[in-house]
């Protein structure tokens, strides 16, 4: 059974950076697609960052392009977000997913069935 779970979420000022890590047991992250996304309150979850099953192809959303980097690390089962330069809109409930989406749908939430409990990012003053 595929178990995700989400980490490294925390209370940030603007300008400032977060690690997310989401750690995978029962099944090897380089077997899927890992997606992060995120859903703030009264809105609907959006794709953040992908990165396809065979690690080759990055996706970003445009409102994170060139602040966030998605990594994933072997030899820990574990896919990470770094995340620079926040702002308050990035203030969200942010989930990892795992599945085998088509590489033009990884980073579209539909496309999963396995997710994390998420873990909260404020960034606020």
């Amino acid at each position: 059974q595929l178990h995700l779970v989400e980490s490294g979420g925390g209370l940030v000022q603007p300008g400032g950076s977060l690690r997310l890590s989401c750690a995978a047991s029962g099944f090897f992250v380089n077997d899927y697609a890992i997606g992060w996304f995120r859903q703030a309150p009264g809105t609907e979850r959006e794709g953040v960052s992908c990165i396809s099953v065979s690690g080759n192809t990055k996706k970003y959303s445009h409102f994170v392009k060139g602040r966030f980097t998605i990594d994933r690390d072997s030899a820990e089962n574990k896919v990470y977000l770094q995340m620079n330069n926040l702002e308050p809109e990035d203030t969200a409930v942010y989930y990892c997913a795992a599945d085998v989406p088509t590489v033009q749908s990884m980073c579209d939430p539909s496309a999963y069935d396995n997710w994390g409990q998420g873990t909260q990012v404020t960034v606020s003053s």
